[in-house]
């Protein structure tokens, strides 16, 4: 059989695609992303549209059904209102735009769809949508992060594809024929997800205890999400002598409307401070951070060469101090001071609860 061009070859709607893939980063719901992070995710409405386009002729192939250049563009046309469609996220499980999309590919592979390898697979977007088309997909990759994702995405649902869940409570309150898909999968791992949950909160849940939400955020208790400390040093000031915070920033969110920042209370006698939480652009303080592992003191401002904050590390251990807390409102997070007694902690080699952060901070688990 000769080669046919494809319709990737000649031409494509760019730009429905390239919005729909803009829009693709604002989905949160549903979308694989929140399955786990992966830094370098293909939009999955262009890989459905490539993988479309690279399986369908374009018109210009076949010449006994397009036999003038009119017929073609009409054809193409035709062609480009479809991959607009199949693009949207709305259709992403769209049975009917899907099953149009598929009887296209099986036109253009003579009924003998093709089997789709990616050997690199990443975060799963081109054989996930390899798999959403009718292809059989084949994924792996070096990364073992990537194939647990690919397992999760799409080799464990498609075996449990149109099965009834097995938990009591879905059993008894649905019909066991209306399951489509990997619906039932998913519930089943909601229901057993929330039941070890529920247990380990029995065993455990003392040890993790809520907050108190100011009224501006609805009030009551909130589940904490992170305890934020920062590691502190005595400042070599003999002068001083303080214990001097090692934060490396004072932001806790720099989202647009929701900027907060810990805001440090300095009482430079007593050598003491203290930690609030501070709102609006104007935006925090200067950290104590003046460059790589070099700090100032919060208190006197002499300076804690890296190698102070070494030898006291290696010798007497590093103080830490809670400097917010972080809890679950309604849609977001809301940051709180530090309870007064949870403050300070004497230095420590091995802080038992702190495990160390990329922006410097520490949370407690």
């Amino acid at each position: 059989m000769s080669y046919r061009r494809k319709l990737i070859e000649v031409a494509l709607p760019l730009d429905a695609i390239n919005a729909a893939s803009v829009r693709e980063k604002s989905i949160r719901h549903g979308h694989p992303s929140t399955l786990h992070l992966w830094w370098a995710r293909r939009p999955l409405a262009a890989c459905r549209a490539v993988l479309f386009a690279s399986l369908v002729d374009d018109p210009s192939a076949r010449p006994d059904r397009f036999p003038t250049e009119e017929a073609q563009n009409a054809e193409r046309e035709r062609l480009f209102g479809l991959i607009e469609e199949l693009v949207l996220w709305e259709n992403s499980n769209n049975a009917e735009v899907l099953s149009r999309a598929k009887a296209e590919i099986a036109k253009s592979c003579d009924g003998e769809l093709p089997a789709v390898l990616d050997p690199f697979a990443g975060g799963g977007s081109i054989p996930l949508e390899a798999q959403r088309l009718g292809l059989e997909a084949h994924a792996s990759d070096l990364n073992p992060v990537a194939v647990l994702i690919n397992k999760a995405q799409i080799e464990i649902p498609p075996r449990f594809a149109g099965q009834a869940p097995v938990n009591p409570q879905a059993r008894t309150t649905a019909e066991l024929s209306s399951w489509q898909g990997a619906q039932g999968l998913a519930a089943d791992v909601k229901y057993y997800g929330k039941w070890m949950r529920d247990r380990a909160e029995q065993k455990i849940g003392h040890l993790y205890p809520k907050i108190e939400l100011p009224a501006e955020h609805g009030g009551g208790e909130a589940t904490v999400i992170a305890w934020l400390w920062t590691r502190t040093a005595k400042c070599p000031n003999p002068v001083c002598g303080g214990e001097a915070p090692l934060a490396s920033s004072w932001w806790l969110s720099n989202k647009k409307g929701r900027e907060t920042w810990v805001n440090p209370i300095v009482d430079s006698a007593a050598r003491t401070v203290r930690y609030e939480i501070g709102t609006g652009s104007s935006g925090p303080p200067e950290p104590p951070k003046q460059g790589r592992a070099q700090f100032a003191c919060i208190y006197c401002t002499a300076a804690i060469p890296r190698d102070h904050v070494k030898v006291q590390a290696q010798t007497e251990g590093l103080g830490a101090q809670l400097i917010a807390v972080a809890a679950q409102g309604h849609r977001q997070r809301v940051y709180r001071p530090p309870p007064p007694q949870n403050t300070n902690t004497k230095p420590t080699t091995a802080h038992p609860h702190l495990t160390r952060q990329p922006d410097g901070y520490q949370t407690r688990r």
